[in-house]
């Protein structure tokens, strides 16, 4: 587990929802999202939870120059719940998930969701040891700080 200031300015005072914990086949609903009429449950219980967040930090790897489908999915299935919102993307990978910020900043604005200033990009490599990972997230304190300082002014 990584420990510090990155960590700790990220996760401190912030509930967590992971898309990955949450049952999202690929896109089953029959309607567009943007009518906000969900058939299925798991659908409704994703929109209750997303609706009760403020803003969001999505954390997610590049994966071959993009985002990966799980986190698309996962913003599919709603509409009206992450628009006005703010949002900052942190992307992790071998060069720091550039091409994956591109991408979903597409997304985001066609969401309605409203961009933070700051945007970490993590270097990371699957071989590097937990220690020099470490110590590469430790690099980005300054910025996870002013990251929850974006936020904390934007939410007032």
């Amino acid at each position: 587990m990584v420990e510090g200031s990155v960590a700790e300015e990220l996760a401190g005072g912030i509930r967590r929802a992971r898309a990955r914990y949450v049952d999202l086949p690929m896109m089953d609903e029959p309607a567009i999202p943007f009518i906000g009429v969900y058939e299925h449950a798991k659908t409704r219980e994703w929109s209750k939870l997303i609706g009760q967040y403020d803003g969001f930090v999505l954390v997610f790897p590049q994966y071959n120059w993009g985002y990966p489908a799980v986190l698309k999915n996962a913003l599919d299935y709603l509409a009206k719940e992450w628009q006005g919102k703010p949002v900052s993307l942190v992307t992790f990978g071998g060069h720091g998930g550039t091409q994956a910020q591109v991408a979903m900043r597409l997304v985001v604005v066609g969401l309605g969701m409203t961009q933070l200033a700051v945007n970490l990009q993590i270097s990371l490599m699957p071989s590097d040891s937990v220690a020099k990972a470490d110590r590469l997230l430790h690099t980005h304190d300054q910025e996870a700080a002013l990251l929850r300082q974006d936020f904390e002014n934007r939410l007032g």
